[in-house]
């Protein structure tokens, strides 16, 4: 969060921002402090103008600012309204602070994507390198008719300056070798593994092992799939399976699966930016919407 002298040099007091919030009455009669949706956006642009800041500020960073000050003080940006009682202020503070390196955006990754970007996770650097293809259409949230043989990066991030565009967004339109996922991961709070198949997760899991940094990995085939996290140093899924193209080849992707895995992914994904802690720590989630069955193992 900017320093208070930051905030005074941006015209952002806490005068300001207090002078602008709506007393709003939950279901259960509590009433919390909410700072409506459109005047962050009229903080944010008065953040732009001002003449006393150095550097004029892109106006994504600038609704950030907005809302990391307001949730400072105690109070809830209307956007994250629907997080409360999810989440406390002070947690969703955290997740606005959080650092995410992510590699992939196909299936999983636009679903999850898409899921820390509307809860507010404040930086994102993706990583993917492919375009999308027909066949990706049944399930990555970002393919369209219009962004066929498009990179997945791209549309990810035309996605995410309408999304929430207060999130920091990194995106790289690349394929990453081992050395370079090392430095990709390199600072983050938590790394996300929404690879296909199986032949590069190995490596990654090497990388974050060696930047200690927690990674959340999941896979899906059929109706099947799974979830696990994995700390640094720890044993993870695929310590067991090998290497090759993965059982999503011959059993399909389809889209209730992908987007579960993603839902779980991102829940966990919460639970650790927010400051409670993993609670997949060396399990695995499996699931199979075949059957509606749920099962945690221990890895």
């Amino acid at each position: 969060m900017a320093a208070p002298e930051d905030l005074q040099d941006l015209a952002l007091s806490e005068e300001r921002i207090r002078g602008l919030v709506q007393q709003t009455r939950l279901a259960d009669g509590r009433e919390l402090p909410v700072l409506p949706f459109y005047h962050v956006l009229e903080l944010a642009r008065s953040l732009s103008r001002s003449k006393n800041h150095k550097l004029a500020q892109p106006r994504g960073h600038a609704v950030a600012l907005v809302e990391r000050a307001a949730l400072a003080l105690g109070i809830c940006p209307e956007r994250y309204l629907r997080n409360y009682d999810a989440y406390s202020l002070k947690e969703q503070l955290r997740l606005l602070e959080g650092d995410v390196a992510q590699v992939g955006l196909g299936g999983l990754g636009g679903h999850l994507l898409e899921l820390l970007a509307r809860a507010g996770v404040g930086h994102i650097r993706a990583v993917d390198g492919d375009e999308f293809v027909p066949s990706n259409l049944n399930r990555q949230l970002y393919a369209t008719r219009r962004s066929l043989g498009g990179y997945k990066a791209a549309a990810a991030a035309a996605r995410l300056r309408l999304v929430n565009p207060a999130v920091a967004f990194e995106p790289i339109a690349k394929f990453l070798d081992e050395a370079e996922m090392g430095c990709f991961v390199a600072g983050a709070h938590l790394c996300l593994d929404a690879l296909g198949g199986l032949k590069d997760r190995a490596a990654l899991l090497r990388q974050t092992t060696a930047a200690n940094v927690p990674l959340v990995t999941a896979a899906v085939a059929g109706q099947s799939g799974f979830v696990a996290t994995v700390l640094p140093g720890g044993p993870g899924p695929f310590d067991f399976f090998g290497a090759g193209a993965g059982a999503e080849d011959t059993l399909g992707t389809p889209a209730p699966a992908v987007a579960t895995a993603a839902a779980l992914m991102a829940d966990e994904a919460l639970n650790i930016l927010s400051g409670r802690g993993p609670r997949l720590a060396g399990k695995m989630l499996v699931f199979d919407l075949n059957q509606m069955s749920f099962e945690t193992l221990t890895l």
